[in-house]
C-alpha cells in the first residue's frame, strides 16, 4: 500500500478547495480538536480572509476550553480569525428532558447547524467547511451511531434546508492521516495530539437525561481522568457519568459465580447488578443499545480486588457472550456509603483506526486514585468504576 504522502494532500486539497468555493465566503466551526483545526488551516491557506472560524460555546465543552481553544487558534503560526459563540441555553433548552442517545445526537445536530446557518447568512457566508474524516461516515452510514456532522453522505440537502454546501477537505482520511496533515501543517500539538473529543461534545458522555448539576460533575471527572490518565497514553479516554438506578438483577447469580471461579474469590464478596441505563453496543457491524453489568469484587477490608484487566475483559467476554443482552460490563473501583444520585465509568482504549479497539491496561493506582479524586471533587457521584469492555462488542463512546 503506497504511503500517505500529507504534503501531496494538502496542495491537493488547497486546490480543490478554490475550485469549489471559488470567490464565496465561507464558515467553519472549529472546536479545538485536530479535524475541524486542519480543515480550517487548509481552507485558510485556500481563500485566506473569505475564511470566518467560529466556535459554538454550546455548554458541552470542557471548563475553560473555547477561550482556550480561540486564543491558540488566533496566535502565530496558525493566525486563524475566530469568533467565539455563547450559545449555552440554547442548546441546553433544545436537549432538555431527552434521554435517547440517538435522539439527542439528532437534536444537538439540528440545534448545531440552525446556529450555523444563522451565522453564515448573518455573515454572507454561502459555504461550510467541515471536519468530517472517513470513521465519521463508516459509523454514520454503518448504521452505529449518528455522528452529527455526516449530512451530505446521508442525503441531506444542507443547501435547501441550512442554506449552505458543505467542503469536507479531510473526508478521506483516518485519525493517524488528519495528525500528518495537522503536523504537516504546524498546528501546535496541543491540538495535533489532542484526544478525539465527540462533536456533541460532553452531551454523549451525560448518559440519559442532561442535568445541570450531573453536566457540571462530569466536568470535574473529565478534568480528573484526562489529568490521570494522560501519562499512560492510551488512543481515547474519557469519563462518563450516568444515573445511579439499577434493575433487579436477583437472576444473575450465574454471573457473580463466573466472576468469583474467575478472579479466585469467594462468591459472597463478589456483586454483580444491571443499571437501568443503557449504552451503545457494536452487533456485526451495527449499532444497537444494550444493558450495563457491574461487577464488584471486594476484600473483607471494603477495598476493591485488582485482579489484572486482561482477567476482567476474559470475564467480560464470558457475560456478554452467554447473554447478548448486554453490550458493557464495568467493574468497580471506589463507592462511598450513602447514596447520591449518579456514577461515573471510567473509559480508556487502544486503536489504530477507532472502528476497533482494546480496553487500557491502566495501572491499579491510577484507576483507585482517579477515582478517589472524582468522589472528593463530585458529591452527587456514588461510586467509580472501570469499563472492561472492547470495541466491538461496545462503542469507544457510551451513547
Amino acid at each position: 500500500m503506497q504511503e500517505f504522502d500529507q504534503e501531496n494532500f494538502v496542495h491537493e486539497q488547497v486546490e480543490k478547495t478554490k475550485e469549489l468555493v471559488g470567490k464565496h465566503k465561507a464558515l467553519v466551526a472549529v472546536s479545538g480538536g485536530v479535524d475541524s483545526t486542519a480543515s480550517a488551516v487548509v481552507v485558510h491557506r485556500a481563500i485566506g480572509s473569505n475564511l470566518l472560524c467560529v466556535m459554538l460555546d454550546d455548554a458541552f465543552m470542557r471548563e475553560g476550553e473555547p477561550e482556550r481553544i480561540a486564543e491558540i487558534l488566533e496566535e502565530d503560526p496558525l493566525t486563524l480569525p475566530v469568533k467565539v459563540l455563547n450559545v449555552q441555553e440554547r442548546f441546553l433548552k433544545a436537549l432538555e428532558g431527552l434521554k435517547d442517545a440517538e435522539e439527542k445526537r439528532m437534536m444537538f445536530r439540528e440545534t448545531f447547524y440552525k446556529v450555523l446557518g444563522e451565522t453564515a447568512k448573518k455573515e454572507g457566508c454561502k459555504v461550510l467547511v467541515q471536519g468530517t474524516i472517513k470513521a465519521d461516515v463508516i459509523e454514520t452510514t454503518g448504521g452505529i451511531k449518528t455522528q452529527h456532522n455526516v449530512l451530505d453522505q446521508m442525503g441531506i440537502n444542507t443547501v435547501d434546508r441550512y442554506g449552505f454546501k458543505v467542503v469536507e477537505p479531510l473526508v478521506s482520511l483516518y485519525k493517524e492521516e488528519v495528525r500528518k496533515v495537522a503536523r504537516y501543517l504546524k498546528i501546535p500539538p496541543e491540538i495535533s495530539e489532542r484526544q478525539p473529543f465527540p462533536g456533541p461534545g460532553l452531551s454523549v458522555r451525560v448518559v440519559g437525561e442532561i442535568k445541570r448539576d450531573k453536566l457540571s460533575s462530569e466536568k470535574k471527572a473529565t478534568a480528573i481522568v484526562e489529568e490521570n490518565f494522560a501519562k499512560h497514553n492510551p488512543s481515547q479516554y474519557l469519563a462518563a457519568i450516568l444515573d445511579n438506578q439499577t434493575t433487579n438483577s436477583s437472576q444473575h447469580t450465574h454471573n457473580r459465580a463466573k466472576a468469583a471461579h474467575l478472579l479466585n474469590v469467594p462468591s459472597s464478596q463478589v456483586s454483580f447488578k444491571v443499571l437501568q441505563s443503557k449504552a451503545t453496543g457494536v452487533v456485526k457491524g451495527k449499532r444497537r443499545y444494550g444493558k450495563i453489568g457491574v461487577l464488584g469484587a471486594q476484600r473483607r477490608n471494603g477495598t476493591s480486588h485488582s485482579p489484572s484487566i486482561s482477567s476482567l475483559v476474559a470475564l467480560q467476554t464470558k457475560i456478554i457472550t452467554q447473554d447478548l443482552s448486554f453490550s458493557r460490563i464495568f467493574y468497580t473501583l471506589k463507592e462511598r456509603a450513602e447514596k447520591q444520585p449518579y456514577v461515573v465509568v471510567l473509559r480508556a482504549i487502544d486503536t489504530h483506526d477507532f472502528l476497533t479497539a482494546k480496553v487500557s491496561e491502566i495501572p491499579w493506582k491510577t484507576l483507585e486514585e482517579t477515582a478517589e479524586r472524582i468522589l472528593e471533587s463530585c458529591s452527587n457521584v456514588a461510586s467509580v468504576y472501570y469499563d472492561v469492555t472492547p470495541k466491538p462488542p461496545a462503542t469507544i463512546e457510551m451513547e
